[in-house]
């Protein structure tokens, strides 16, 4: 792909994103739908009303009516798409990326994310100029308004907490700054609000969430003795945990805990996660006879695949879970009140439950390889991979090449966006990542000697 990628368009703003590709979007979303209307908000970037201003012009040019909500998390928006009716869904946002990144992401009428096919035919039009513009008395109009509520409304009609927790809300300034703190209130929490004032410059933590950014966080969580500490990421797609004792929750270990209890209630089912995530998902699931379905990276290919094969649930180890009772969106704020449910469902604190789902170190490597070869190498490592690995259980190549061991996992894939072959263990001791690492990397270094011949 060119201008799109697994999250939508995204860029350095006024660089590779500008006012006049915004306003090309805008009409070739406008030309691809060909009537109805369309829904735009954006997260809280200093940036994003020029880009929806743009947006908007190219929409109107086409004849759409348009919808403004202004500043909205990205899984309202997509949920609006779908509650509204609307033919389509723009978000503004770069959700995790720094400030100096925007992005534009598009939602169908289903609340789904643009799969590549359609970000194609987008991009077509957008390469060809041929724009279906409307005549001067049939241009699109433009309301502003705000429908947020409908999506509170979904959430404390769906949910209901019967413990009052204490709560530490992190919104890093981002989009969420004002809809988090609300509900968890509406559900009966003491909430604690902290980086809760939207700005666009994300003065106060990167708009991603990790463990090195939630820092303070997990010193407020102890200070105040709270029972959990939430963050969410620019555009509250992502929702990251900090436990009562002020600790970060691992990512992957909340998710398998989190697909453990969702199967317990479901009496079974398919879970969804990305190639990249760990194999204590499978330890957590398959005991409960539950399948876990792995995917390429992307909410958007984990979404395909909750729908297709009508999963109980699906998230990658990014905070960005997906709960298809609700929507087809990666939602943090969802994410983050369910999880509570969760612990009451099952009488635990945070710890406690993440507990249940065991740790195993992973080994990262990254291996220089021209843009032009490094998909062919990953091909030809395919092989020489397998004659490593005889032993091998499983092999999947829908990213790069995974092959699922007695100890551990083994991914070889290109990097989508520098000129890098990537390389990730995971084993059930660091002894045995480390081998698994060694015998790999021997076989992408063969791989690469043989492209060069």
């Amino acid at each position: 792909m060119g201008l799109f990628g697994t999250s939508g368009l995204r860029g350095l703003v006024n660089a590779d994103l500008t006012p006049s590709l915004a306003v090309r979007v805008g009409m070739a979303l406008g030309t691809f739908i060909r009537t109805g209307k369309v829904l735009v908000a954006r997260d809280t970037r200093a940036s994003g009303l020029m880009l929806e201003n743009a947006l908007v012009s190219g929409l109107m040019a086409c004849g759409i009516a348009t919808y403004c909500f202004g500043v909205l998390p990205t899984p309202v928006l997509a949920y609006l798409t779908v509650k509204l009716r609307a033919n389509g869904g723009l978000m503004v946002t770069a959700s995790h990326n720094p400030p100096q990144y925007n992005g534009i992401k598009i939602f169908d009428m289903d609340g789904m994310a643009y799969d590549e096919e359609r970000q194609g035919k987008l991009e077509k039009i957008i390469d060809g100029g041929d724009f279906r513009l409307a005549d001067w008395q049939n241009l699109g109009t433009v309301e502003y308004g705000d429908e947020s509520q409908l999506y509170v409304d979904m959430v404390l009609k769906n949910i209901t907490l019967g413990k009052k927790w204490r709560i530490v809300v992190d919104p890093g300034c981002g989009a969420t700054s004002h809809i988090a703190p609300k509900i968890f209130k509406k559900l009966g929490c003491e909430v604690k609000a902290v980086n809760s004032q939207p700005d666009g410059f994300f003065p106060c933590r990167s708009p991603e969430p990790n463990a090195e950014s939630l820092k303070p966080l997990s010193k407020i969580v102890r200070g105040l003795q709270a029972d959990v500490g939430v963050a969410y990421d620019g555009d509250g797609d992502r929702a990251a945990f900090i436990d009562e004792k002020g600790a970060f929750v691992d990512f992957d270990r909340v998710l398998a805990a989190y697909a453990a209890h969702v199967l317990k209630r479901s009496g079974g089912g398919t879970v969804v996660t990305n190639v990249e995530a760990s194999m204590c998902l499978e330890k957590m699931v398959e005991p409960l006879g539950g399948k876990v379905v792995r995917t390429r990276v992307g909410d958007v290919y984990v979404a395909e695949a909750v729908k297709k094969f009508g999963s109980v649930f699906g998230g990658e180890p990014c905070g960005a879970w997906i709960h298809p009772k609700h929507h087809y969106c990666p939602d943090g704020i969802l994410s983050s009140v369910l999880l509570l449910r969760a612990l009451e469902d099952e009488g635990k604190s945070l710890s406690e439950f993440v507990a249940d789902a065991p740790s195993y170190p992973i080994v990262r490597k990254n291996i220089h390889c021209r843009n032009e070869v490094k998909h062919l190498a990953v091909k030809r490592a395919e092989d020489l991979l397998k004659r490593a690995f005889l032993d091998y259980k499983q092999i999947s190549t829908v990213d790069g090449v995974r092959l699922s061991l007695m100890d551990g996992w083994v991914l070889v894939r290109a990097s989508g966006t520098e000129p890098l072959i990537r390389l990730t263990v995971e084993g059930e001791s660091l002894k045995t990542a480390k081998a698994i690492m060694d015998r790999a990397l021997a076989a992408v270094k063969r791989a690469l000697e043989d492209l060069e011949k």
